[in-house]
């Protein structure tokens, strides 16, 4: 396998990882929501930290919400960093092909026949 097809290789995989963490964001925006909609509709009047419901009476709903909306906010703040990680390494990887692409056109147009027959020419 050569430097360029790995290179190649790399990417495709970065780019499904980067994927990926767009469909983690998706899902803790969801579970975010759901939770959020769970808490909200056990009582009328949650307790909030921050922009976070929760409800401190003993109810079976009120564990599922909390979890819910923890487990969202955690996906989607991982979703959000992971995607970014794996799209600069995609920038990386894309970067040294595209190297690796010019170093392998100019040493092809340097062994093409015409240029050969160019030097063979100009020199005395």
């Amino acid at each position: 396998m050569s430097f360029r097809d790995y290179l190649h290789e790399k990417a495709e995989e970065s780019r499904h990882n980067e994927t990926l963490s767009y469909l983690m964001f998706l899902a803790g925006a969801i579970f975010l929501v759901g939770g959020i909609l769970e808490t909200l509709s056990l009582t009328p009047q949650p307790n909030w930290f921050l922009i976070f419901p929760y409800v401190t009476e003993p109810f079976v709903g009120a564990v599922l919400g909390l979890s819910l909306v923890i487990s969202g906010f955690s996906l989607i703040v991982f979703g959000i960093i992971v995607g970014l990680n794996y799209s600069r390494d995609r920038g990386w990887y894309m970067e040294e092909l595209r190297k690796a692409n010019s170093l392998e056109e100019t040493m092809m147009q340097e062994k093409s026949p015409k240029t050969a027959r160019k030097r063979k020419n100009k020199a005395p």
